[in-house]
C-alpha cells in the first residue's frame, strides 16, 4: 500500500474510498468536516461514532485510519505504517516550508540592504515576494530535504545509515562431545611427541631415550566449544576488509576448539584469538580477487586430505576465473605465504664475532589451476591440480656446537618446526662438540629435532555433483597427493631412537621405522610419500532449514611424508599423517541455521610404531 500511495494525501483518498465501500460516510475531497456534518444533517443521516476505546484525533486522516481498523479493512500494523508515513511527510513538508520562509526573509533583507545603499536617507521600501516564487522555493527545498532524508535514512523507520549498511556481522557456535578410544596393542613408549620438545627447551638425549610422548593408550571423553565472530566491511570501489575472532586453547593453526573444563578449569574464562584479518580487492564481478593478510584457504580443496578446514593462510593470494562458455569455467590461484620469520635478535648474546644467526625464513608458495564444467542443469564436474613448495622447512644439521646447558643455542635451531601434529619423519639437528664440558659426548646432549625431508607436494582434486534428485544430491569427492621432493635415500641407515647405544649425529631417520623382535633396535624405514582420499555424500548439499539432511562415508590413506603434518585434518586419528582408515557421518537440520552432526572415524598407523584410535564427534552447530 505504501508504494501505491506514496504520500498522506493519496492515502486519504484511498481511505475515503474504502470507507464508502464499507458503508461509512467520508467528507468529499476539499470539503471541511463542518461542511460534511451540515450535509449529513440535511440528508438526515447520523454521524458515525468512533470507538470509545481510542480517543479522537484533530487530524481527520488519522481518525479515518482508526475507523478502518475498527471496520476490519486495515490491520493495526498497516494503520501504524500509514500514520507513521503521514507524520514523516508532514514533518518534511513543515521543514521545507520553514526553510523556504527563512530563505525568503534572508533574500528580502539582502534586497533592502542593497536598495538602501543606493537611495537617499529616509527612503523606505517594502519587499514583495510573489507567491509563485515562494511555492517554487518550497518545492526546491522539499526536494533537497527529501533527498537528504533518503540518503541518511533519518526519515525512514528501521533503517541504518548508508555507511552502516555496508558492514556485515556473522558468526557461529559449535558445542561438541569428543570421545577418543584406543584399542589394546598401541605402542605408548615410541609415540614420540617431537612438537613438545621443539616448542620448549631442548631435550637431553643423555638422560635416556624416554622422550615426551602423545597419548596413545588412555581413552578420553571431552566437551568442547568453538565460537567465532566476524565482521566484513564493504569499502566501496571493490575493496573489502574483514576480521574474525575465535576461541582456542592455543595458537594452533588447525583448531579453534576450547576444551570445557580444560586449561585453568573451575569455570575459568576462555581466551580469544585473532583468527582472520584481511583486505581484499575484487574486480570484474568477482572474477579477479586479490587478498592480503590472514584469510580463508584460497585453494580449492574438496577434502581435508592436505588442508585442515579451519586453517587460515597468512600472506598474499590472487584468485581468478573466466567463463569461456555457459558450462565451462577455468580458474586459477597463486599465492605466497610466510610460515616462519626469523627472530630479529636470533643468536647468542655474547660479545663476539658472528654471535647472531643468519635468517632462515620459511615460506609456502602455491599455484593451482582447474576448471568447473556443467554438463547440464543437473550435473557438475570440477577438477584441479596444485603444486605447493614449502621453502626451507627441511631440518639442517648445525655447525659443531658447544652445548653445556639447555639455554645454549646452535645455528640451525631455527630450522625445527615450531608447530607439528604427528607423522612426519624427524632427524637430530645439533652436531655437538665433544670435550670435557660434556664428558666426551656422554652428558649435556641437549637436542632439537628437524624434518628429514623436503616437501613439495603435487595435489590433484576432483568432485562430481549429481543432482538428479534435487534438492537431494549425490556428491563424490576425491583427492591425491604426492610429495615430489621426497628422497628415500635420506632414510637409509641409522638405528633409531630405541637403540640402547644412542644416537648423537644428525641426518638419520629417527621414527617411522619397522619394529624388530629384540625391541631394542628399529628396522628399516617404512614411511612413504603419497596419500589419497575418497568420499561419497548423499542428501542436501547444505544444511539450512528444519529437515535438511545428508550422510557421508569415505576412506583416507596418508603416508608419513606425503605432506606436512602441521596443516592436515586434526580430527582423523587425532591429527597428522601416517594414518589410514574409514569414516562415516551425517547431519540433520533442527531449525533454520541450526543443525546436529555425528561422525565416527577409525584410524590406524601405516608405518612405524603400532597406533590406532577411534574418534566419535557429536556436534550441535548454529550460525548467524
Amino acid at each position: 500500500m505504501f508504494e501505491t500511495f506514496p504520500n498522506a494525501r493519496r492515502c486519504a483518498l484511498l481511505i475515503a474510498a474504502s470507507l464508502a465501500a464499507v458503508g461509512c460516510a467520508a467528507p468529499a475531497f476539499g470539503q471541511t468536516s463542518d461542511q460534511a456534518a451540515a450535509s449529513e444533517k440535511k440528508s438526515g443521516s447520523s454521524k458515525p461514532k468512533l470507538s470509545d476505546a481510542r480517543p479522537t484525533s484533530p487530524n481527520a486522516t488519522i481518525n479515518l485510519v482508526h475507523l478502518l481498523v475498527k471496520q476490519g479493512v486495515l490491520t493495526e500494523d498497516q494503520a501504524a505504517g500509514l500514520i507513521k508515513q503521514a507524520d514523516d511527510e508532514a514533518y518534511i513538508a513543515r521543514q521545507a516550508a520553514k526553510n523556504a520562509s527563512t530563505r525568503a526573509e534572508e533574500a528580502a533583507k539582502a534586497a533592502n540592504a542593497a536598495a538602501a545603499a543606493t537611495e537617499p536617507n529616509g527612503t523606505r521600501h517594502v519587499t514583495y515576494v510573489p507567491e509563485v516564487v515562494k511555492r517554487q522555493l518550497r518545492e526546491d527545498i522539499k526536494r533537497e530535504v527529501m533527498a537528504r532524508a533518503e540518503h541518511e535514512n533519518w526519515a525512514s523507520p528501521g533503517k541504518y545509515p548508508e555507511w552502516a549498511q555496508r558492514i556485515r556481522f556473522y558468526g557461529d557456535i559449535r558445542a561438541r562431545y569428543q570421545g577418543s578410544f584406543f584399542p589394546t596393542g598401541n605402542d605408548q613408549l615410541d609415540a614420540f611427541n617431537f612438537n613438545t620438545v621443539n616448542t620448549g627447551s631442548p631435550y637431553d638425549m643423555a638422560s635416556s631415550y624416554n622422550l615426551p610422548t602423545y597419548n596413545a593408550s588412555k581413552n578420553r571423553n571431552q566437551a568442547k566449544l568453538r565460537a567465532r565472530l566476524g565482521m566484513e566491511a564493504d569499502l566501496t570501489s571493490g575493496f573489502l576488509a574483514g576480521i574474525r575472532i575465535a576461541t582456542g586453547e592455543s595458537n594452533s593453526p588447525v583448531s579453534t576448539n576450547q576444551t570445557m573444563g580444560g586449561g585453568g578449569s573451575n569455570f575459568s574464562k576462555f581466551g580469544l584469538w585473532l583468527d582472520r584479518g584481511y583486505l581484499t580487492y575484487q574486480a570484474w564481478d568477482r572474477d579477479l580477487v586479490a587478498s592480503v593478510g590472514r584469510f580463508d584457504n584460497p585453494f580449492w580443496s574438496p577434502t581435508d586430505l592436505v588442508w585442515n578446514r579451519d586453517l587460515g593462510f597468512d600472506g598474499f593470494a590472487l584468485q581468478g576465473k573466466y567463463r569461456v562458455s555457459e558450462g565451462f569455467t577455468p580458474f586459477g590461484v597463486i599465492g605466497a605465504f610466510p610460515i616462519f620469520n626469523t627472530d630479529f635478535n636470533a643468536g647468542t648474546n655474547l660479545t663476539q664475532l658472528d654471535s647472531k644467526f643468519a635468517s632462515h625464513d620459511k615460506w609456502l608458495f602455491g599455484a593451482q589451476g582447474g576448471f568447473a564444467s556443467r554438463f547440464d542443469p543437473l550435473h557438475e564436474f570440477r577438477v584441479a591440480a596444485a603444486f605447493y613448495d614449502f621453502e626451507n622447512v627441511q631440518g639442517q644439521a648445525s655447525e659443531p656446537c658447544y652445548v653445556q646447558s639447555s639455554s645454549d643455542v646452535c645455528n640451525t635451531d631455527q630450522t625445527r618446526p615450531l608447530f607439528a601434529q604427528k607423522g612426519n619423519t624427524y632427524m637430530l639437528l645439533r652436531n655437538f662438540q665433544v670435550g670435557s664440558w660434556n664428558n666426551n659426548g656422554t652428558t649435556s646432549l641437549y637436542q632439537y629435532f628437524g624434518l628429514l625431508q623436503k616437501y613439495r607436494p603435487l595435489t590433484v582434486s576432483a568432485s562430481v555433483d549429481l543432482g538428479d534428485f534435487h534438492p537431494y544430491h549425490i556428491v563424490i569427492d576425491g583427492e591425491f597427493v604426492w610429495n615430489t621432493a621426497f628422497n628415500r635415500a635420506l632414510t637409509a641407515g641409522g638405528t633409531g631412537l630405541a637403540a640402547s647405544t644412542g644416537i648423537t649425529a644428525p641426518g638419520m631417520a629417527l621414527n617411522n621405522r619397522a619394529a624388530t623382535s629384540d625391541g631394542q633396535t628399529i628396522g628399516p624405514f617404512n614411511g612413504g610419500d603419497k596419500g589419497w582420499m575418497t568420499r561419497v555424500t548423499v542428501g542436501n548439499k547444505e544444511i539450512k532449514q528444519l529437515g535438511d539432511w545428508n550422510v557421508h562415508a569415505g576412506y583416507k590413506y596418508l603416508e608419513s611424508d606425503a605432506t606436512l603434518d602441521s596443516f592436515v585434518d586434526s580430527d582423523f586419528g587425532l591429527g597428522g599423517t601416517n594414518l589410514k582408515g574409514y569414516f562415516v557421518g551425517g547431519s540433520y537440520g533442527l531449525s533454520p541455521n541450526v543443525w546436529a552432526s555425528l561422525r565416527w572415524m577409525s584410524a590406524n598407523s601405516i608405518g612405524g610404531a603400532p597406533y590406532a584410535v577411534d574418534v566419535l564427534l557429536v556436534d550441535l552447530n548454529a550460525k548467524f
